[in-house]
C-alpha cells in the first residue's frame, strides 16, 4: 500500500506552493494599504471600517473596538497593514512561516469576529474562512522547509 503514496518531496512541493499562495495574498492586502496612504489616517479607511463593525459586535469584543480600537485607530491602522505586509513577506521567503501564519491568523479571525459572523455559522464569508484555513496550515505544517529560508536554516543548524 505505501507504494501508492506520493513521496514526502511531492507533498513538500504544495505546501510550498500553499504557502507562497497565502505569503502572495496577505502581502498584496497589506502592501496595497500602505501605498495607498489612507488606511491608516487619521479618519481613514481602519476606523470607518471598524465603526462598522461596532454596530455588529456585542459583549467584551465589542467594547475592545469602541474603547480601544476606534480611540487608537491610527496605531491599530499601521498594525493591521503591516502586520499583513510582514506576513505576507514571511510566508513569501519561508522565513519564520510559523510566525506568518500566526499572524495571519489572528487577523483573519479579528476579521471574521468584528464582522460579527464569528458565532454564526451562516454568516461565515469565503475570505476569512479561507484566510484562517490557509494561514493556520503555515502554523500546523513545516511549509517553510521547500523552497524557503526555513529549510536553509535548518539545514545549517545540523551542520553545524
Amino acid at each position: 500500500m505505501a507504494e501508492h503514496l506520493p513521496s514526502a518531496q511531492r507533498y513538500a512541493g504544495w505546501l510550498a506552493a500553499v504557502r507562497i499562495y497565502t505569503g502572495a495574498f496577505w502581502l498584496i492586502h497589506g502592501a496595497q494599504k500602505i501605498v495607498m496612504g489612507e488606511f491608516a489616517a487619521a479618519n481613514g479607511t481602519m476606523v470607518q471600517i471598524v465603526t462598522q463593525f461596532v454596530s455588529k459586535t456585542s459583549g467584551p469584543y465589542h467594547d475592545f473596538l469602541l474603547s480601544v480600537v476606534l480611540t487608537h485607530g491610527m496605531l491599530f491602522g499601521q498594525l493591521v497593514q503591516w502586520g499583513e505586509t510582514l506576513a505576507g513577506v514571511s510566508l513569501l521567503l519561508g522565513l519564520l512561516t510559523r510566525a506568518g501564519g500566526i499572524v495571519g491568523t489572528f487577523l483573519a479571525l479579528n476579521y471574521w469576529i468584528a464582522k460579527g459572523s464569528f458565532g454564526n455559522p451562516a454568516d461565515y464569508t469565503v475570505y476569512e474562512s479561507v484566510a484562517v484555513v490557509l494561514s493556520l496550515l503555515n502554523v500546523v505544517l513545516p511549509t517553510g522547509r521547500v523552497f524557503g529560508l526555513d529549510g536553509l536554516r535548518l539545514r545549517r543548524s545540523r551542520h553545524r
